[in-house]
Parts: structure tokens; sequence; C-alpha cells
């Protein structure tokens, strides 16, 4: 079984020596350096030129449109893993073998759900972004694919979900899931403008895609698994809590730069 698990990286980073890993610059137009020997994400068919909106999506859309004879593809970050056992450290990320044999009794496999306890999904982005791209890409459901929407009402209402952008699919449920999310998107960018947006707020398409991923997941049905993930450097856990409390109170909310 040949897999490729795509690490999306923005510069030059330390990376894993695990055979099927393949490091991703995204974004290369404007972050190409000389020395970065990574896979580009500006050759063959991209939308390399959208990373400052689709963060790491730019990654994920190369490998749908030109990997070819994979059995599988996965997408992680040059800083967060997926993980079978602890230590959480660039010497310990999952095996590749390890991989494929969760992928013969499992679609998919992805990290562990983030548990926002106090909110619920929704609430939890309009706490954090603009409301409007999440209700138009609710009505984009709707009328395009009425099929997810009972899905999404549910992820919307849920406490947790799949989040990060991170998994490892066998390819017929990666075509899948690209088919879905990347038609999502691609209407509501034609539905929003966010010409007015911070910089931040810009990567909006990436923020919903995370979403998405429960919403097509339980509409299929595909069976998966979950694994343990972890941050290179660690994680201010603690911080994020406190950030979570200050957004539900609407203390410091996000403010639109004009």
């Amino acid at each position: 079984m040949k897999t490729i698990i795509l690490v999306a990286a923005h510069k030059k980073f330390p990376m894993p020596n695990q055979e099927g890993y393949l490091p991703i610059l995204v974004g290369a137009d404007k972050n190409y350096r000389e020395g970065i020997d990574y896979q580009l994400d500006n050759k063959g068919e991209n939308i390399s030129s959208k990373n400052p909106y689709y963060n790491e999506l730019t990654a994920v859309y190369w490998a749908w449109k030109n990997l070819r004879d994979v059995d599988a593809i996965g997408l992680v970050h040059y800083r967060r893993y997926l993980y079978g056992s602890k230590p959480y450290n660039l010497d310990n990320v999952l095996d590749i073998n390890k991989i494929n044999r969760l992928l013969q009794s499992n679609d998919v496999i992805l990290p562990k759900q983030r548990n926002y306890y106090i909110e619920s999904n929704y609430s939890h982005y309009i706490h954090a972004h603009h409301r409007e791209p999440l209700d138009k890409t609710r009505k984009i459901i709707k009328e395009f694919y009425p099929a997810y929407l009972s899905a999404f009402d549910v992820v919307m209402n849920k406490r947790k979900a799949h989040m990060f952008n991170m998994f490892v699919m066998k390819k017929a449920a990666f075509d899948s899931y690209c088919t879905f999310m990347f038609g999502v998107l691609n209407r509501l960018e034609k539905e929003i403008d966010i010409s007015n947006y911070s910089v931040q707020e810009q990567r909006v398409y990436g923020y919903v895609s995370e979403l998405l991923m429960d919403v097509w997941l339980y509409t299929t049905k595909q069976s998966f698994t979950e694994l343990a993930w972890g941050q290179i450097g660690g994680r201010n856990t603690l911080q994020k809590g406190f950030n979570l409390i200050k957004r539900k109170l609407g203390i410091g909310k996000r403010k639109t730069h004009f």
C-alpha cells in the first residue's frame, strides 16, 4: 500500500526522517527561498496563489490534482503531527506501516477531537471570526449539497470536532472529501467579500474547512479512527483556554480592521 503524508510548511524547518512523509511548501510563489528542497505547491494544477486565504488547503488541492498511483493521502503540519504514543517529537511521528495497518479497517484516520466544553462549534467560530462566512456556508450546502445539511446542523451544535485539517484517507475517501470541500469553498468565494477583513481573518476558507471535515465525515458515513496529536514545541493550553473564556464573555473580541 502506497501512502503519502504531506507535511505542510511555509518555511524551511526540521522534518521527519520517515518513509512516506513528503514536505510541501505552501504559498510557494511567495515563500520559496533558495535551499528549500520541498515539493512546491505551485507545480502542476494548483491554487498556490490562494494560500493567504486557504492556508494548508493549497497543499491538499495540489495532492488531489497531482498525486497519482497512491492508495492513501494524508496531511500534517510542520509543527503538528499524529502520534501513536509519546513522546511527541519528530523521531516518533506515526510510522507509515502503522498507518497502513489502520487503513486496512478504516477509511480515514483523524486527530482526536478538540473539545470546546462551554461553546458549540458554531458559537466558538462566530466569537473568534466573522459570522457571515459560516452562515453563507450553510446556505450553500442547503442549496447545492442538501444531503449534507443535516450533518452540518449537527456539527454546528456539537461542542467538539476534528480540527486542524489533519488526516489520512484512502484515495477514494480523499477524492470524495476534496470534491465536497473545495466545491463548497469555491462557491463561498463568490458569496463573500473579504477585502476589508484583517490579514488573519482573510484565512477564512481554511477556518471554514475545518468544520466541513465532520460534515463530510458524518454524511458519507466513513469508517474512521482517532489518534493523539502533538505539537513540536508543546501547546499553550492554559492561554488557549483563557482566550476561549474571554471570547465567550465578549472580552477583547476580535475586531474588523478597515
